[in-house]
């Protein structure tokens, strides 16, 4: 009896099983490093195999930086859709990224601290995937401007300053959250909305803070 041939791999669960491999070798080793033989060997195949599915190494990173990128912004918009009021939405928003870089360290890795720093090509992605997250944000904070009434004089680039101001920090505070591994993704995320959205809704309550006026030089 002829043995069974082995069923073949569709190449989209190929592709995903070699990303899979390459997201770990990458945040370990770190790109220059990383070896295609290596990710070839530990994902069962051959190295001809991963330049057919994915032309090159820098191709390969490429693909892990965006799909990593589309699970973030999916997670973010997921955890955020049905929420009532934007200060729910932004909370649990901004609890799936920081919930999304506890859980995944190795994908937050290659997407944040290897991918600004080699070519252009990866670095053009890497701001793709940062606009994806910022136009996710800055879509809350429109929101949020509009449901609240607020007769403040607020504009979308306003929204767009807020956002941008948000992922920064949100970006800064995950470096924050390496140094201190015991901090829970809630409890980091409850701080940065208590340091944000208290001065965000007193902004749409129409109240501003004024730099103190100098007193008149004695005469």
């Amino acid at each position: 009896m002829k043995e069974q041939r082995k069923r073949r791999v569709p190449r989209r669960i190929r592709e995903q099983q070699i990303i899979d491999v390459a997201v770990t070798v990458f945040s370990k080793r770190g790109y220059h490093a990383a070896s295609v033989d290596e990710i070839a060997d530990l994902a069962g195949i051959s190295k001809p195999m991963v330049y057919l599915y994915l032309e090159s190494k820098e191709g390969l990173f490429v693909a892990c930086l965006r799909r990593e990128a589309e699970r973030l912004v999916t997670a973010f918009q997921a955890a955020a859709r049905g929420q009532q009021g934007p200060d729910a939405r932004l909370y649990a928003g901004l609890g799936a990224f920081f919930g999304f870089v506890s859980e995944h360290r190795d994908s937050w890795v290659v997407l944040h601290r290897q991918a600004s720093e080699l070519s252009e090509t990866i670095a053009g992605e890497v701001a793709l995937a940062r606009r994806a997250v910022m136009e996710q944000v800055a879509g809350l904070i429109s929101d949020g401007i509009a449901e609240s009434g607020s007769t403040a004089d607020l504009r979308e680039e306003d929204a767009d300053f807020v956002a941008h101001a948000l992922v920064g920090a949100a970006d800064y505070v995950t470096d924050w959250m390496e140094r201190h591994p015991g901090q829970a993704p809630e409890a980091v995320t409850l701080r940065l909305m208590n340091m944000l959205w208290v001065g965000m809704r007193n902004v749409l309550n129409g109240e501003a803070w004024l730099p103190p006026v100098a007193p008149d030089p004695p005469q």
